[in-house]
């Protein structure tokens, strides 16, 4: 038996090689997803960091505020100059929490005259000695956060520097840039997963579809140009019975043939938008193969071909669950191909036999066999190892969806008689 393999072959109606149909980069695609949910993700994260960082300067610029304004509420309460530079019982800069960063103070006489309080040895410029609410100001190159209240010499001045401010709000940009990087290599390489994972089926059945398409259109254009070329023929020239005979012969075998190829093609598109067939029954291997082989018979006898079935009587029965017609399509599309490339006087063997809880369905014949490097094709759609007329390589594929809609599993061997092995396995019913 010869059997279907991939390979591209030119057409053999002289037109352009018959070549795979190659579609986009499914990793492409992917990274392209990727990217945009990236530059989604890191737009959002931009927002969300800018936003976080706004409110955490602004309750850290609120709690200095608060500092001076509580300062400020304390020189008003005491109001006077007390000891070491205080004003009475009120605030003092020389007594401050050395926790916190240290609230300075500035004097302001009536006359202008601008004295540092306690701690500080900064100048207030002249421009802030009567400044009321809180603002940001430079001193010597530094930023201080001041605020200032009358008093009956003149004016009294706070403020406290803003480093701290800085620090932190550097450190949590810097953090936030960091955390966004990170974030965004996870985003790109888990979207390039996902999109990976999501668009490979898609591109998958695309491919798919589109070499179908291809292959088809290669596959009917053979016949379609045996039928043109010999009804032109026939019109052409005048009338032969005996011409006309052998052209209306040739007509009907390639409309027999694009027949075949048509229903095969259907059936492969309907098992392929919908994956489900017939509603599963339990069904009897071996009385399936048998009603199959005798269908089969005459075709064998046509051929001098010897076609047997040996099922061993088992007292587990030979029943799986699945659609009889799928399994009578399955047995007729291997005795089909056994019979077709076997040589005529050869044996084509259907064996059925119980395994434990697996039922076996086995075709061998006795033709040339498979090579084993081929084995792993021979269910390729479209696909020959052989030039001889005759089919369009759907039958073995649309076994092999049978055998997986089924829950079957196939094997390729050689048969006793050196030829072609083909098992099936199910689980018994």
């Amino acid at each position: 038996m010869t059997w279907f393999v991939r390979r591209h072959e030119p057409a053999r109606d002289g037109g352009a090689p018959h070549r795979q149909v190659e579609g986009p980069s499914v990793a492409m695609q992917a990274i392209r997803v990727a990217m945009a949910a990236t530059v989604i993700v890191a737009v959002a994260y931009a927002m969300i960091a800018a936003i976080v960082a706004t409110a955490f300067t602004n309750q850290m610029m609120s709690d200095v505020d608060r500092n001076l304004t509580s300062a400020l509420a304390q020189v008003e309460n005491g109001n006077g100059t007390g000891p070491g530079g205080g004003l009475g019982l009120g605030f003092d800069p020389n007594r401050q929490d050395p926790r916190r960063l240290p609230v300075l103070a500035w004097s302001v006489s009536s006359s202008g005259n601008v004295t540092a309080v306690g701690l500080t040895n900064l100048t207030l410029p002249s421009a802030f000695d009567n400044v009321t609410q809180p603002q940001t100001v430079t001193i010597d190159g530094s930023d201080y956060r001041i605020a200032g209240i009358r008093t009956e010499d003149g004016w009294y001045v706070v403020g406290q520097a803003l480093d701290a401010v800085s620090n932190t709000q550097q450190t949590l940009v810097v953090s936030e840039v960091g955390i966004g990087c990170a974030l965004l290599i996870v985003v790109f390489l888990g979207s390039v997963a996902i999109g990976w994972r999501t668009a490979l089926p898609i591109e998958r059945a695309r491919q798919r579809q589109l070499e179908f398409t291809a292959d088809a259109s290669h596959e009917l254009r053979t016949p379609l140009s045996v039928i043109e070329a010999q009804a032109t023929l026939a019109l052409a020239r005048g009338r032969d019975p005996a011409r006309d005979q052998v052209a209306l012969e040739r007509i009907d075998q390639e409309l027999r043939r694009t027949r075949r190829l048509v229903d095969d093609m259907l059936w492969l598109a309907r098992f392929d938008s919908t994956g489900q067939g017939p509603q599963a029954e339990p069904v009897d291997v071996e009385v399936l193969a048998r009603r199959t082989a005798d269908r089969f018979a005459a075709v064998a006898e046509s051929r001098g071909q010897s076609l047997t079935v040996d099922a061993a009587a088992s007292p587990e029965g030979t029943i799986v669950t699945a659609p009889p017609e799928w399994l009578d399509r399955l047995i007729g599309v291997l005795l089909d191909n056994a019979c077709k490339y076997s040589p005529e006087g050869g044996s084509i063997v259907v064996r059925v036999a119980a395994e434990g809880r697996r039922v076996r369905l086995t075709v061998d014949d006795s033709g040339p066999g498979i090579p084993p490097d081929e084995r792993a094709r021979v269910f390729d759609r479209f696909h020959r190892a052989t030039d001889a007329a005759g089919g369009a390589g759907l039958g073995l594929a649309i076994g092999a969806a049978i055998v997986h809609a089924t829950g079957g599993r196939s094997t390729i061997g050689t048969s006793p008689a050196g030829g072609a092995s083909i098992s099936v396995v199910w689980p018994r019913g």
